[in-house]
Order: structure tokens, then sequence, then C-alpha cells
């Protein structure tokens, strides 16, 4: 298999949310793979400028634009506006998300309403509005953020677990629409990552950290920039026949019950 499958020169790639964290990691993969960089955010106009930053000092050209992903009119604006200024977008992350951690019975119908909106209706928006160019043009690539939990729930987190649980037939169905049209729509579902979120947790002792380092098979805590190979795979020629699939980068967990915590 050629290397050459895995090339994204030429190509515009849109990540929502890509200022920090696992979207970062995950277009810088894009970048330095040979794609040119669409960085989105929404808190400032700062922040995405020292994002810019960031990759630029990789070598990676990227253009910033700030824009809400829930606002349908602010991301149509966008996108026409992304077109004119850097070319069509060929490949569309859709990794803008939040999270609220509050049991169900003591949630805000209005948290779990925006929690819905970031995490499951900005994908089908920004999706509707950028597939309409790759249909015309007969090609295109969407990856939907998902999660563990859009298979498996847990304590406090049951806004966020409807919101995965649903990208992930939202990311099937369409699949199922756009395939005719030449169109790879997937997932890629991250599981635990040592971030700068994470890091108060990751200490020996901590009991969330015992228990991830318990209940994943690898034993360990995700690099970010191992996402990067998913991110890239089905951006790619490489995945041309694969649609319609949640590739889960979990170090194991989904494939296991885990282990008794006395065991070795």
């Amino acid at each position: 298999m050629s290397i050459s499958l895995f090339d994204l020169k030429g190509k515009v790639a849109l990540v929502t949310g890509s200022t920090h964290g696992l979207g970062m990691a995950m277009a810088k993969g894009l970048g330095n793979a040979g794609a040119t960089l669409i960085v989105n955010g929404n808190s400032s106009q700062e922040k995405i400028d020292e994002a810019l930053k960031i990759y630029k000092k990789e070598g990676i050209t990227a253009y910033g634009y700030k824009f809400d992903v829930t606002d349908e009119q602010a991301v149509i604006e966008a996108i026409q506006k992304i077109q004119k200024e850097v070319g069509e977008i060929d490949i569309l992350v859709n990794n803008a998300g939040i999270i609220k951690r509050t049991p169900l019975e003591d949630m805000e119908v209005s948290d779990f309403k925006q929690v819905i909106d970031v995490d499951l209706v900005s994908p089908f928006i920004v999706s509707k509005h950028v597939v309409k160019s790759m249909i015309a043009r007969k090609e295109g690539k969407i990856i939907n953020i998902c999660s563990m939990m859009s298979e498996l729930g847990r304590n406090t987190v049951g806004a966020y677990a409807a919101a995965k649980g649903g990208l992930k037939m939202l990311t099937q169905n369409m699949a199922t629409e756009w395939a005719k049209h030449n169109i790879q729509v997937n997932g890629i579902g991250p599981g635990y990552f040592a971030t700068s979120q994470t890091e108060p947790i990751r200490v020996e002792g901590h009991p969330f950290n015992d228990f991830i380092i318990n209940r994943t098979p690898s034993a360990k805590w995700g690099d970010p920039n191992e996402l990067q190979g998913a991110a890239i795979f089905l951006s790619s020629e490489a995945s041309n026949f694969v649609n319609g699939h949640i590739l889960y980068v979990d170090g194991g967990i989904l494939a296991t019950i885990g282990k008794p915590s006395n065991e070795k």
C-alpha cells in the first residue's frame, strides 16, 4: 500500500473547536499530512490567533475563523467566507463539544439542551452546509467526534451520553444518505486522554486516575497525538470504502469489562 494514500496535500480541512485539546491534536495531524487548516473557535479571536501561531510554528498552513457552530446563519456566512478566501472544504471534522457533569435528577433543562445543541445539533448544522459543495464536487470526508459515551453510560454525564449516542446514529445516517455522492462520513470515539483538563486527576492515588489505569487494557491514559492516525486515515483516500464507521481510539476499554482492583 502506497503512503500516498494518506497524503492530504491540496486538501482544505475545517476542524471545529481546534484552538486547543484533542481538536488541536487532530488538526495538527491533518496539517502535517499536508492539509490546509481552517481553525475554528468561538471563545475569542485572541485564542484563535494564539492557536494559529502554534500551527504555523510547525510549518502548517492555517487560517482562523471565529463563529458559533450552533448558530446556523453564522455557519452559513463563515462557510461562504472560507470558500471565497481559502477554497472549498474537502474535509470536515465536527469536534466542537461541551460536557456538563450533573446528575440527571439535578440537571437544569436549559443545561441539558445546551449540551445537545453543541454536541449533536451543531454537527448537523455544519455538515448540512459544508456537504452541499461536496455533493456538487462528488467527493468529501466528514468526521464526527463521538465518544465512548456513544456506547456506554456513566454517572453525571447523561446529557453528553445522549448527545454522543445520537451523534453515532447521525453519522450512520449521513453515510446512508451521502455515500452515493462519493462522500465518506465516519466517526472517531476517543477514550481517556492526557490533556490539560485531566492533568489535576492524573496522579497516582487519585480514584479516577486509578479507575482509568485499571479499566484500560493498555493501563495508561492516551497521548492526544495518538488520535492523529485515525484522523488522517478517515480524511484520506485510504478510507474511500469506509463509511458509517465509528473508530474507537480508547486503549481497549470498550473491548473489556475490566478487571478486579486486586488483579495484576
